[in-house]
């Protein structure tokens, strides 16, 4: 038996640091946040992404007394652009997030089912999907959902 390491690389940066698309849209998932329906969690997750044309749509968290029933900011914003603009690369996702207590201050990261449907977009359009994780303190930047979720499975996994 052998050990095998994965490594991931991203930047930590400051907001300065981002070029103004960059911050548009890290700017677009905060407020988006505002949006969140969170009645049971208070805890308002907002992601906002661009497109290949440059448009920008944002998702919010939706709860539900049924829990399943609910979804994630990620995914809605990403479902809502597929219904959209089916042809339309997600080029990069911003996502941030906010308690009573206000923005976090500590990036957040997607949960599983949202990086896997993350990575079907970086699958779908044959090219990666920057993410950048928006905390008060600083942001991740990720050039790829392959390091967020590096053993992947996508369609080529199932032929």
């Amino acid at each position: 038996m052998k050990n095998i390491r994965i490594e991931i690389q991203m930047q930590f940066c400051s907001m300065e640091e981002l070029s103004v698309d960059e911050r548009e849209l890290v700017e677009a998932a905060i407020k988006a946040t505002d949006n969140s329906y969170a009645k049971y969690s208070h805890f308002h997750v907002g992601a906002a992404l661009r497109l290949a044309d440059g448009s920008i749509v944002i998702g919010a968290n939706q709860e539900n007394a049924a829990f399943p029933s609910g979804l994630c900011a990620e995914r809605s914003a990403i479902f809502a652009a597929q219904s959209q603009k089916p042809h339309e690369a997600i080029t990069m996702l911003a996502i941030a997030a906010k308690n009573s207590n206000g923005l976090m201050p500590d990036p957040i990261s997607p949960c599983g089912a949202c990086r896997q449907v993350m990575l079907e977009m970086e699958d779908r359009y044959q090219r990666p999907l920057e993410v950048l994780l928006y905390g008060t303190r600083g942001i991740y930047r990720v050039q790829s959902v392959k390091d967020l979720m590096p053993l992947i499975f996508v369609d080529s996994n199932m032929h």
